[in-house]
Formats: structure tokens, sequence, C-alpha cells
């Protein structure tokens, strides 16, 4: 089993700088993965919250002129 803290919806948006309800769409569109607790809850470990921002980065290189 995965350690690490659970973060609420809240606490992801506060990281991220988005809404909650921004941090609820793509838990519901599948985009952000999340673990739905027995009494419906909805938490976000935080290794995995690291990876998909880690898979969402791009770089950027500097164009010569």
């Amino acid at each position: 089993m995965k350690s690490g803290p659970l973060l609420t919806a809240r606490q992801v948006a506060e990281l991220l700088g988005v809404s909650t309800e921004t941090v609820l769409r793509w838990t519901r569109r599948g985009d952000l993965p999340a673990i739905r607790l027995p009494g419906g809850a909805i938490r976000y470990r935080e290794s995995e919250l690291d990876n998909w921002l880690a898979a969402l980065t791009t770089t950027t290189t500097k164009e010569t002129a």
C-alpha cells in the first residue's frame, strides 16, 4: 500500500492555485487521480499529485536568433 498524506480537494486547490470546483471537475473527468473513501469523501495522495504534475510539465527551449 502506498503511504503519504491524503489531501482534500480544498488543499489541492490551494496548492495549485485553482478553485476547489476546478479540482473536482478534473477528478470527475478522470484527469486528476483521486481516492474515494467508503463514506464518499474524495482524497488525493500527495505522491500521485506530484507525479500528475510532473507528467503535465513541459520543458521550454530558448530559441536562438
